[in-house]
């Protein structure tokens, strides 16, 4: 009887760095098309890897059985507020691109709370159903980073800034709070003194960072009229709180705000139509801001003044920086672009009538 031959070895990025001649971190770099290596030596990789057959090793772990080629992405956050929401669907856009680069799956999943996201993230490492998970929506008290890294379940965080308690999660974030400070300037040059902010969620880390950076502008600027109020993003509270604070229900003296914040453009929309039923004009009575531009905020009268950003290119940060950690590379946090403010036509002087002091 012949003897048996044992199963060919299948190439790792270690095999690549010694034959390229590079570190293993620049053969991660390259085979993920990040910065931090040359062009040169991003094709010298390339062809190596080529040369010794080398495939991502999630692939691989699905071939052996070792894995899934599966990542996991959760969401707590009412259902009925996430079909109209131009955000995740643009994130899941571009993460979706990256992982399908890979031949990666996306299992999807809605809860009702973080409680339930950490059952399920418990459920999938005991069943093997993912290689890793994209968390979304950090909390102020968040038990999720420290359950990932209990589990060791590969994760990057996206929207939360760096957090040194782990360091085995990667992090993909922006800057809310130079967003909102560029806001708030913005409406102060115009003229504006009296501003409310209506806020997404309560306790999510980056609604949190917006209200504690309007408070702070506020005080640097010598603004007693500012205040924020939170909703569950959508258009039906975004339209009743828009009312109960034109109303005079939430500033001093029941004065109504010369400028509304909306942390999405749903509400935003919401919003203007709202005022619009009260007799406020846009922007003459009440400027109007939206955190995320979109189609929407171009679909109605006046055009939206909005933050905007790449918010694909985002999901796709993510998810790549997601590839490099199943693929053995580092940790590290990452911070995209700033959102920039662009004007339209929502968002103007302060107008005629009392402006505040």
């Amino acid at each position: 009887m012949p003897a048996k031959r044992s199963p060919a070895r299948r190439p790792t990025m270690k095999d690549i760095a010694q034959r390229a001649g590079v570190s293993e971190s620049a053969v991660s770099f390259a085979l993920n098309d990040r910065p931090g290596v040359s062009e040169i030596t991003r094709d010298r990789v390339r062809r190596v890897a080529e040369q010794l057959g080398w495939r991502p090793s999630t692939a691989a772990r699905q071939l052996s059985g070792e894995g899934t080629a599966t990542v996991g992405l959760v969401l707590a956050r009412p259902a009925d507020t996430l079909g109209v929401d131009s955000f995740f669907l643009q994130l899941v856009s571009g993460i979706q691109e990256v992982l399908a680069e890979r031949h990666l799956g996306l299992l999807f999943q809605v809860v009702e709370d973080v409680d339930d996201e950490c059952a399920v993230y418990r459920r999938w490492w005991a069943e093997h159903r993912v290689d890793g998970v994209l968390a979304v929506d950090p909390r102020t008290d968040d038990p999720r980073p420290g359950l990932l890294d209990e589990l060791g379940l590969p994760a990057v965080v996206i929207g939360g800034a760096p957090d040194a308690r782990h360091p085995g999660l990667s992090t993909v974030w922006a800057d809310d709070a130079g967003a909102m400070a560029s806001v708030v300037g913005r409406l102060h040059e115009l003229g504006h003194r009296r501003i409310v902010h209506i806020a997404g969620l309560p306790g999510l880390a980056h609604t949190e960072r917006r209200i504690r950076t309007l408070r702070a502008e506020a005080g640097r600027r010598g603004l007693a009229e500012v205040r924020s109020v939170t909703t569950d993003y959508s258009d039906a509270q975004g339209a009743a709180v828009t009312r109960h604070v034109l109303e005079g229900g939430v500033l001093d003296g029941g004065a109504p705000p010369t400028a509304l914040v909306y942390d999405n453009d749903v509400m935003a929309v919401a919003g203007v139509a709202a005022a619009t039923e009260l007799g406020f004009s846009v922007p003459g009575d009440v400027s109007v801001v939206a955190w995320e531009d979109s189609a929407l905020c171009r679909m109605v009268k006046p055009w939206l003044s909005a933050l905007s950003r790449d918010t694909v290119e985002f999901g796709r940060t993510a998810a790549q920086e997601l590839t490099s950690l199943l693929d053995g590379g580092a940790a590290r946090a990452v911070e995209v672009p700033v959102p920039r403010l662009i004007e339209r036509e929502s968002t103007g002087p302060c107008g005629a009538g009392p402006c505040g002091a």
